[in-house]
């Protein structure tokens, strides 16, 4: 119900900036992005409620496939490309695999998870860099680490930032957008994978978010 209006308003507006029914004059322009930029942004919202609501009534179906980490890596590095350009001061570096076998998981899921907290790193990081890594873990797991040179993450709030709708005040909370169920999500995501999702940070000297599959 959510989903269908939302489509038809992403869809129509980018009908008009492909300029499909004519020209749009710059001002237009602007106006319809503003548009397609704010369905998008109520979509994102509306997909985590119900992955939130699926999660809580045990609806998720796991759905897991054999894949190579690279190629996830891949993925995700040319799906993140875009929010990079909102920030030329911060560098997206992926480490290349090394040592790591054919994963058999549910890669949507993890893409999911490390979507997630790429894209929160990028927000809340000025300037430096936002690494992502994998490496072998303790026995079957693999740890994907995403670490930043950001602002950092008081002690006290390192485990409240897990709590759905939280969003720890700061001096760029208020200039990014955020609903507080992203790292939730991540969370709950990699506990239905076996794992888990934990944070390392120190004030004004940036965090490593660690997935372990």
């Amino acid at each position: 119900e959510f989903r269908t209006p939302l489509n038809s308003i992403m869809a129509l507006s980018q009908i008009l900036l492909d300029r499909l029914d004519g020209e749009l004059s710059s001002e237009q322009e602007k106006q319809v992005r503003f548009i397609r930029s704010s369905a998008n942004d109520l979509a994102e919202l509306v997909n985590d409620l119900l992955d939130l609501a699926k999660v809580e009534a045990g609806k998720i179906t796991i759905h897991p496939s054999h894949f190579e980490v690279s190629d996830l890596f891949a993925t995700l590095r040319g799906m993140l490309r875009p929010l990079l350009s909102q920030n030329s001061s911060v560098n997206l570096v992926f480490d290349e695999p090394v040592g790591i076998p054919e994963l058999y998981s549910d890669q949507s899921r993890i893409s999911q998870i490390l979507r997630n907290v790429i894209s929160n790193a990028l927000k809340f990081t000025e300037r430096g860099e936002v690494r992502v890594s994998v490496a072998r873990g303790e026995g079957d797991t693999v740890v994907f680490s995403v670490s930043d040179t950001g602002i950092g993450i008081a002690e006290e709030d390192q485990e409240r930032i897990f709590e759905e709708w939280t969003q720890v005040e700061g001096k760029l909370q208020k200039a990014v957008k955020g609903t507080g169920l992203g790292l939730p999500l991540s969370r709950k995501f990699a506990q239905l994978l076996g794992g888990s999702v934990q944070v390392q940070s120190k004030l004004g000297l940036g965090s490593t978010f660690s997935a372990i599959i």
